[in-house]
């Protein structure tokens, strides 16, 4: 839509200023999903966390925009590596149960989860590399920034 009303040159959002729109209307959803979340009494606590971990990310990604172009991917995979730290720590999954529909039940544990999280958070960092669209800098700031947002949100709700 941003494209279409000639906001935006392109999808891949090349410049700074061109993801602001973007950050604010993502912000805005994120910000409604954990009220609903927080509201919803039969919501686990761990979930709403989770989503405010990721609305810190993004907020704190829209403002670090205005100086350097951090990754907003990385810091998705960051929040990511963040909650499944957090789910091993804390959590009670082992084993972990996957239903993959008629195929079966795939049966793993959090450790291997979280390695397969872990390469695919380096997949996506090394894609960004070869598409040249960021510097390692903005990289590490992206993974940074998600994992101290998802801890952060950890610390603020159920500790």
């Amino acid at each position: 839509m941003l494209r279409f009303l000639g906001l935006v040159e392109s999808m891949e959002l090349r410049d700074k200023k061109e993801r602001i729109g973007p950050y604010i209307i993502t912000g805005i959803f994120y910000l409604w999903l954990y009220i609903n979340f927080r509201n919803d009494p039969n919501m686990p606590p761990i979930f709403y966390t989770f989503v405010l971990g990721s609305v810190i990310g993004l907020f704190l990604a829209f403002f670090i925009n205005i100086f350097s172009k951090i990754s907003a991917h990385t810091v998705g995979m960051g929040g990511l590596i963040g909650m499944l730290l957090i789910l091993l720590r804390f959590g009670s999954f082992d084993p972990v149960l996957i239903h993959l529909g008629t195929i079966g039940v795939l049966r793993t544990t959090m450790g291997t989860i979280l390695l397969i999280g872990i390469l695919i958070a380096g997949l996506v960092g090394t894609s960004r590399l070869l598409l040249q669209a960021h510097e390692n800098l903005d990289l590490y700031g992206g993974y940074m920034v998600g994992f101290a947002a998802q801890l952060f949100a950890f610390r603020i709700l159920l500790l």
